[in-house]
């Protein structure tokens, strides 16, 4: 055995890469929550740059490679353009509370529903599969034009994209899990994606989408024991209301960050949510929103039936407002709460369309 050793050291070994690391002797000490990317963000191992030129997706803190190969041609490679605080710990949260549509939801709860109902229901759902295909299909085509070096916020992009694919899937099966299915495509999501998708830098795609279309979406989360039928249906919107939060966390968290670390950039901003709120206000000046297809719905879903229509149109309106209110909220949050003051934002006036 000790021949075959020796023998080894004959052979033509080029150990060089043992030479070239990035910070040697770092030891992460995991926390109560476990090793979490909080933990290991330490030495220059957790100390992004401001701006990278990091094109060959080599993981940030490990030794440049001279002859290494372009795989990327990323488009996000200064920090401000897509950095939040907290990245870390929405990753972690996002990992730790994953459910499945299939055994996480009592679908032995459901149960025969009058036509109406089964009908609003599944019309609900056609149109929430839409809305979840694009909230997971636009944060997808970012994920690869973010350099390495912003790995955490990819991360969370990351879980994101699969947090909406369950979204879609969830609802496509409340669709046909009792004896209704899959009703007329409502083609309410085309502004929707025409004002995201033509975003020209990710900070105004994640303007238009987390802050306000996934806001508005959540609140109809939140809202969901006053629709549910069921036990699996409370836990749905109970379920993906949980996901959506991270994911309006996430928009809140970036816009903040750019709010102070990037000033320049204010009115840039102030412009996007200036576009984001012409089209909110387009909706709220009539009572049953751009898309009437799934107002109608909830309406019926909201009264309890069609034959109290009435009921659950003032019931929706009442919800409208709420999303207006936990919008400025938001924006607030974020760091731009000052278009509430001085008189630029049209918030006031959406708010009167609602209620009228």
């Amino acid at each position: 055995m000790s021949e075959a050793l020796d023998t080894s050291a004959d052979l033509d070994l080029d150990l060089s890469w043992m030479e070239r690391t990035g910070e040697w002797g770092t030891q992460a000490e995991q926390s109560r929550y476990g090793l979490t990317l909080a933990d290991i963000a330490i030495g220059e191992y957790g100390d992004p740059p401001a701006e990278s030129n990091n094109m060959t997706g080599r993981p940030r803190g490990a030794a440049a490679r001279a002859e290494s190969c372009r795989i990327g041609n990323y488009a996000v490679r200064s920090k401000n353009e897509i950095w939040l605080d907290n990245a870390s710990f929405l990753y972690e949260e996002a990992l730790q509370r994953q459910w499945s549509s299939a055994t996480d939801v009592p679908w032995e709860t459901i149960e025969p529903l009058p036509d109406d109902i089964e009908q609003a229901e599944c019309m609900l759902a056609t149109f929430l599969t839409e809305v979840e295909f694009v909230a997971g299909d636009v944060p997808a085509r970012w994920v690869s034009e973010t350099t390495p070096d912003f790995f955490e916020a990819r991360q969370v992009l990351l879980a994101q994209v699969m947090d909406e694919s369950r979204h879609m899937d969830v609802f496509r099966k409340r669709a046909m899990a009792n004896g209704g299915g899959l009703m007329q495509a409502t083609g309410g999501t085309a502004g929707f994606v025409g004002s995201i998708d033509l975003s020209r830098d990710f900070t105004e795609m994640s303007s238009r989408l987390h802050l306000s279309g996934e806001g508005a979406v959540l609140t109809i989360f939140r809202m969901g024991e006053l629709m549910a039928q069921n036990d699996a249906e409370k836990a749905i919107y109970r379920l993906c209301a949980q996901d959506e939060a991270r994911h309006v966390a996430f928009g809140v968290m970036h816009m903040r960050y750019m709010a102070s670390s990037a000033p320049e950039r204010h009115e840039e901003i102030h412009f996007y949510l200036d576009e984001a709120e012409a089209q909110i206000l387009a909706g709220a000046a009539n009572p049953a929103g751009q898309q009437s297809q799934s107002s109608e719905a909830l309406a019926i879903l909201l009264g309890g039936g069609r034959d109290h229509f009435d009921e659950g149109m003032n019931k929706l309106i009442a919800i409208r407002r709420r999303q207006l209110q936990e919008y400025k909220k938001r924006v607030i949050s974020a760091g731009f709460g000052d278009r509430f003051e001085n008189g630029r934002s049209r918030l006031n006036e959406m708010m009167e369309a609602a209620a009228a």
